[in-house]
Order: C-alpha cells, then structure tokens, then sequence
C-alpha cells in the first residue's frame, strides 16, 4: 500500500512523540541519581556514535552544506540543547504529564513563530486559537498557586527553545539529509552537555542505570530522525497536530510508571491547549493552498 505525503508525516509524527515521551520516562526514572546534563551527555554520547555509523553508511558524512543550511544546522543544534536542559530540569523535578502537557502548546507557538519570524498569514481566529491555548498553559503552570514553581517556567522556556529548532528545521533545504541535521544536532547537544556540566558534581551510574540511559539513546534516536522527517514531509497542518499523541503516552506513563494522575486544573488545560491546537491547524488547512511536494533524502 502507497502512503501519502501526509499519512507518511503523521504516522512519523506519531512516532516521534511516543518516542521523545518513552524516553522521558527512562531520564525521570534516573533522575535522583545523575544531574540532566550528566544524563544528556551520557545519552549523547551513545546516540552521537549510532548516528555517525549510520551517516557514514549512507553518505550523509559526505554531504556538502550551503552556508545558509550550516547556520540553520547550528542554530537548531543550541536550540535543542537549551531545549533539552531546560526540558530536563523540569522534568526532574515535575509530574511526567505536567511537562508534557505544557509542551502541547509548541504547535500553536509554531505557529505564531511562523507568522512573528516568516511573515506567515495569520488570520484572527488563529490568533484568538493561539491565545486561547497559552491560556491553557496559564491553567497548567498556574503562576502565584501552590503548585507553581520556577520549574513551570522551564517547561515554558523549552517550548520557545523548541520553536526556534521546529522553524529552524523548516527553513534548511530540502536537499539537506535528515540524517546529517540530526547527526549535527545530537552531537552540538552533547558537546554543550559536557561544557555546561563542567561545574557539576556527576556520580557513577549503575549498570541497571546505564541500561536505562542505553534505552534512552536508541529511543530518541529514533524521536529524533522521525521528528526531523515528519516535520519536511506533508502538510504541516495536518502533520503537527498529531504532536497531541506524546500527552496520551505521558498520562498513561505518570499514572503506571510514576502514580501520578492530573489534577482538575491541568486536564482543563490541557484540553485548551490541544483543542486550540487542533482548531488552529483545521483553519490552516482550510486555508491552505496544494503545493507539490518533494520527499527529503
């Protein structure tokens, strides 16, 4: 069977997200042990080296880069490093699903990204969609509340990182291999690891541990690759929705793995932010004019 363009990035999209939110899971359940940047590097390290056997196998290493697709490499390599430490500080210290609900807004600050960097069209119900979901957001993170804490404030800090690597991703070509972006972006997020760890007291991980980070590595090697495709093929208002799927797996993980269950609050929020989401990317569609497209390498 023949897959379109858009079921191919959906189910990539999916994938990718089961993928990022297992390996959460793995990081949060070593985290009273090792320090997030002792965790990245550690998982760097591992999916760096899969990465360059794989490139080097398929000739991505060969690869010559414009200097405009160099800098847009670079650029999403310190944003998801910046992206990962914030990411990883929160999660340490906030409930699995809490995190994952609040990065559901990344879609809709795509979105604004977009419009605010790219001079994309954004008509006023977009926007009122937009505002609604950082709203939603607000109800998660819930500033000046008991449950508030600087933590939440990583978890938004992650997403804007995050946005600035999605649009960074959108702008390489379309003759850049996804493999080469995300050998480029695993190794500039383990090599930024280990500098910014520099001053941190790092322990010696069991074997039951290293396991732990192993499973990490393969698991967001595929996030990784799978995100980087998903994001270059198909409509991307049909494709980024399916970003909802990690929040599903994340609920499902915080109450099996780690007892924790969303409160009230957070299930509204969570529910804004996706239905604004989803409203956003349905208008994007109606809107949206077909355009060829070209499978990446």
């Amino acid at each position: 069977m023949v897959l379109s363009d858009n079921t191919r990035g959906a189910l990539l999209m999916m994938a990718a997200m089961t993928a990022f939110t297992l390996n959460d899971a793995c990081l949060k359940l070593i985290s009273g042990q090792i320090t997030p940047m002792q965790a990245v590097f550690l998982r760097g390290l591992l999916t760096t080296a899969l990465l360059a056997v794989a490139a080097l196998w398929s000739g991505a290493l060969r690869v010559r880069l414009a200097r405009r697709d160099l800098g847009l490499v670079l650029l999403r390599g310190v944003a998801e490093a910046a992206a990962a430490w914030f990411f990883l500080t929160a999660l340490f210290n906030m409930p699995l699903a809490d995190m994952t609900a609040i990065l559901q807004a990344l879609p809709l600050a795509v979105t604004l990204g977009a419009a605010l960097v790219f001079g994309e069209s954004v008509g006023w119900k977009r926007v009122s969609a937009i505002l609604a979901g950082f709203v939603g957001v607000l109800l998660i993170v819930r500033p000046g509340s008991d449950v508030f804490s600087v933590y939440s404030l990583f978890g938004v800090a992650t997403v804007f990182c995050a946005t600035v690597r999605d649009l960074a991703t959108r702008r390489l070509s379309r003759e850049v291999p996804s493999l080469t972006v995300t050998l480029a972006s695993a190794s500039t997020v383990t090599v930024l690891a280990a500098l910014v760890g520099l001053g941190e007291e790092w322990a010696t991980p069991t074997p039951g541990e290293y396991g732990i980070i192993a499973l990490s590595s393969v698991l967001v090697l595929i996030a990784y690759l799978t995100v980087i495709m998903a994001m270059r093929v198909g409509d991307i208002a049909l494709v980024a929705p399916f970003r909802y799927t990690g929040l599903l797996v994340a609920i499902v993980l915080g109450l099996v793995v780690f007892g924790d269950w969303p409160d009230a609050l957070t299930w509204t929020g969570s529910a804004i932010v996706v239905g604004s989401g989803l409203f956003a990317f349905w208008r994007e569609r109606q809107l949206a004019v077909p355009r060829p497209r070209v499978p990446p390498r």
